[in-house]
């Protein structure tokens, strides 16, 4: 699959185009500050600084989902919760258990 994506361009944003939002990092320490950056800003602000790329990414994944009645759902949540486990951690668990 090809799928196109944005990347900086080295130009340089005007001084009153600074003053309308923040510059755009060169990088992120860390993903959490990546999110952090992107959750409230737009990349639409920041196109004049940026360039088409392309990249192949490789969509398949070692990850099956199986459809579970709401109601069955509701409660592994609650149990995952009172665990301290994500529900998927909590599921993966139980199948190891079951299977050995």
């Amino acid at each position: 699959m090809l799928a196109i994506w944005m990347i900086r361009s080295g130009r340089t944003m005007h001084d009153e185009e600074r003053k309308s939002k923040d510059a755009l990092p060169e990088n992120f320490a860390t993903i959490e500050e990546f999110w952090g950056f992107w959750d409230t800003h737009s990349s639409a602000d920041y196109e004049d600084v940026m360039e088409p790329v392309e990249a192949e990414i490789d969509l398949s994944s070692s990850k099956m989902y199986c459809p579970v009645a709401k109601d069955l759902l509701r409660e592994v949540r609650n149990w995952a919760r009172q665990q301290g486990v994500s529900t998927e951690t909590l599921i993966n668990i139980w199948l190891q258990e079951r299977i050995c």
